[in-house]
């Protein structure tokens, strides 16, 4: 069943998200802050890992450099703090509303980012091919309860970003498998390489903001024709 991966992918974030909130007061927060800073060297390191699989190093230099100028200035990342601010405004008081919002944004940033998103629903549009997403979603399971110890609530409504994102990319496999199969490893390497400021900014080390360079990810399919 095509599509399959992303549904298993969503549930596991609801789920690993909801054991987090459960066990959130047996949690202590130097222990919180620990742990989601050992999370932000781990998404770093599958980021660089993800990363040199790409082939075209000038295909990848130019998706983020031509991304990030697409996105600064249609302010992708200003737009989507304002919609989780709104979207946290209806669902929580306004005490919960900065980190309902902030554990929405980091949680969906985290789980749609990656070449595992980007490969692995194309995969499951070209050929219903699960593999890939049901490995992401142990993964995103465990993450999720971590974050969501840490953040709140908010990191369970990243669930429907993941549905959302990666069930666009298992359209466009089922669409045109052929066409994409062609930019899919250069897209998921994109994918990858913004996972490191990712990882910096959960390490509080930066403040990048990753949302600006999202378009980045689509670009593949563009400069792969010429390049």
């Amino acid at each position: 069943m095509k599509g399959l991966g992303t549904l298993v992918n969503a549930a596991a974030i609801l789920l690993g998200g909801g054991a987090g909130l459960l066990f959130h007061k047996g949690i202590s927060q130097k222990l919180q802050e620990r742990v989601m800073e050992a999370l932000g060297l781990g998404v770093i390191l599958i980021g660089l890992s993800g990363a040199l699989k790409g082939e075209k190093t000038l295909v990848m230099i130019l998706s983020l450099a031509v991304g990030a100028a697409i996105g600064a200035t249609l302010s992708i990342d200003d737009g989507f703090h304002r919609l989780a601010d709104r979207i946290s405004g209806r669902l929580v008081g306004p005490d919960k509303q900065a980190g309902f919002a902030a554990g929405f944004v980091s949680a969906s940033l985290l789980f749609c980012t990656g070449a595992m998103a980007v490969t692995g629903a194309l995969q499951d549009g070209f050929s219903a091919d699960h593999g890939v997403l049901f490995a992401k979603s142990l993964i995103d399971g465990i993450s999720a309860m971590l974050m969501a110890s840490a953040l709140g609530s908010g990191v369970l409504l990243s669930a429907a970003a993941v549905f959302l994102y990666q069930g666009l990319f298992t359209v466009l496999g089922m669409v045109s498998a052929s066409f994409f199969a062609a930019s899919a490893v250069e897209m998921g390497a994109v994918g990858s390489l913004l996972l490191v400021p990712i990882g910096l900014n959960m390490l509080k080390i930066t403040r990048i903001k990753v949302m600006d360079m999202l378009p980045a990810i689509f670009l593949p399919i563009i400069f792969c024709l010429f390049l």
